[in-house]
């Protein structure tokens, strides 16, 4: 196929042409070149604001548009490749849900003037409308795996690689959803080749791996150095530390938990959707960042102060 990747050059766009490139794919990207390009691309430079470089007549068999901001973007492309383009995907977020547990594709949508992220992640989905064809909604889950640069599988990794006693969110059985950028990617092209629409809640099922089945591997592979203290989730959250954020990946039992770890992906997993095994993630994770500097991959918020969690140990 001609893909064209609108991005291209961070997380999820990287994996989406590196996919498509391993597969002999002819790939183009569009972005503004402020990080380098995977190998094998074309690569167009521009603003997605104002893309008139793509006003050139060019066709493509499928487009992959990232855009995580404000709507208006999402409409003007999909206006501008209206039939130039065999089929196009946009990749949401099962942010653009109301919080219910066991949520499907069918599940109450936020209001349409949300503000935040998850509402220009709805008001996105509605401008593909613009594009006129067909059309696949990636509404994705926790998205892991290498070039992560939200940073919340990179903190794990560096924190358990200094070793010694290290906070352990409990229960250790709890069941984690999550997906990998290179599955999504798979997903995404596969539903280009096929033609695949409408809404796909992608993630892997409920139980693909559990909160100790995450940090046993990310040990590991970090050199074995940390010693799990695994704590209820009731004192965590008494001593104010915050869920998602400040350990990462992880929510306590709850409905918040339910939404976010225990949705419905058997559309998904039906139409071809696969996982790769925890391992495979967090071991390739670890190999490139370790190949960046310590503090390359870290945002603020991300991660627990040490000076915390020695308290919490202490107690």
């Amino acid at each position: 196929m001609r893909v064209l990747v609108l991005g291209g050059s961070g997380f999820v766009g990287r994996a989406v042409a590196d996919e498509a490139v391993a597969r002999g794919h002819e790939v183009t990207v569009f972005n503004r070149g402020h990080r380098p390009a995977p190998a094998g691309v074309r690569e167009i430079r521009g603003d997605r604001e104002s893309p008139g470089a793509l006003e050139t007549g060019e066709t493509w068999d499928a487009v992959v548009d990232t855009w995580s901001a404000e709507a208006s973007p999402v409409a003007v492309t999909s206006r501008l490749l209206r039939g130039r383009a065999g089929h196009y995907t946009y990749v949401s977020s099962r942010s653009v849900y109301r919080a219910v547990a066991g949520l499907t594709e069918d599940s109450p949508l936020l209001d349409a003037a949300e503000p935040g992220y998850g509402g220009d992640k709805l008001r996105g989905e509605i401008a593909t409308g613009e594009f006129g064809g067909p059309v696949m909604l990636a509404r994705a889950g926790l998205i892991l795996g290498p070039h992560e640069d939200i940073g919340r599988l990179p903190w794990w990794l560096r924190r358990l690689e200094k070793g010694g006693p290290t906070l352990a969110p409990g229960p250790r059985d709890l069941k984690v959803q999550y997906i990998d950028a290179r599955d999504l990617a798979q997903f995404i092209l596969l539903a280009a080749q096929t033609g695949l629409t409408g809404p796909f809640n992608l993630t892997s099922e409920s139980g693909h791996t559990t909160m100790g089945g995450l940090l046993d591997v990310a040990n590991e592979v970090t050199g074995g150095h940390a010693e799990l203290r695994w704590t209820d989730p009731a004192v965590i959250e008494g001593a104010g530390v915050q869920p998602w954020t400040q350990l990462p990946v992880w929510i306590p039992p709850g409905p918040t938990y339910d939404f976010i770890h225990r949705a419905d992906v058997s559309r998904a997993v039906g139409a071809g959707l696969r996982c790769r095994p925890v391992r495979e993630t967090v071991a390739d994770t670890w190999q490139w960042l370790t190949e960046l500097p310590q503090d390359a991959v870290k945002r603020p918020g991300i991660g627990l102060d040490p000076a915390v969690e020695a308290k919490l140990l202490s107690e």
